[in-house]
């Protein structure tokens, strides 16, 4: 969550409530289970460990001062190194749709081109699984294990297809509208 978070402040920066409506916005029915507070809590670490600041900012006369929240330089290295990752021993996917969002609409990366790089990764491991699990001798608990492995990251690999046909189509929408 910090790291999408310190992604939505790449675009702009923003106070608690608007960066808590953009990351429900974002994760659809997943988003309505999120604690409120969360992002605040969130805000006071990421700001705890400077990797954004917090200014002061006029508000409506019923709210007359609201914190704003901005990435610092630090902030913006730990950004870009989270775009650059593509780990996937234990996938969160609303993290990386996060991710995805995030880089769009910051303008950070291209959202197809990280799909494609977390592609090569899985594919990578799909190979060395399927090769473990063919020097297993049948019947072997080892060999379920990577069966099921290999199984998931078969689903995963058709998540990321489903990822990179919805950011391609938002691409040529973009460029045609």
């Amino acid at each position: 969550m910090q790291d999408a978070v310190l992604a939505m402040l790449a675009k702009e920066p923003a106070h608690g409530y608007h960066l808590r409506v953009r990351l429900r916005q974002s994760l659809g029915p997943l988003g309505e289970s999120m604690n409120p507070g969360q992002i605040y809590v969130t805000l006071a670490r990421l700001e705890k460990a400077g990797l954004v600041v917090c200014e002061r900012a006029e508000g409506l006369p019923e709210r007359p001062e609201r914190k704003v929240y901005a990435l610092t330089p630090a902030g913006q290295q730990r950004v870009a190194a989270w775009l650059a990752e593509v780990g996937w021993p234990k996938p969160d996917l609303a993290e990386f749709h996060l991710k995805l969002v995030a880089a769009a609409a910051a303008r950070l990366a291209d959202p197809v081109e990280l799909v494609a790089a977390q592609r090569r990764e899985l594919l990578r491991r799909l190979r060395e699984a399927q090769r473990a699990a063919l020097a297993e001798p049948a019947g072997s608990g080892a060999g379920l294990l990577l069966e099921g492995v290999v199984l998931r990251l078969q689903a995963d690999l058709r998540w990321l297809a489903a990822c990179e046909r919805a950011w391609s189509e938002v691409d040529h929408e973009v460029e045609g509208g």
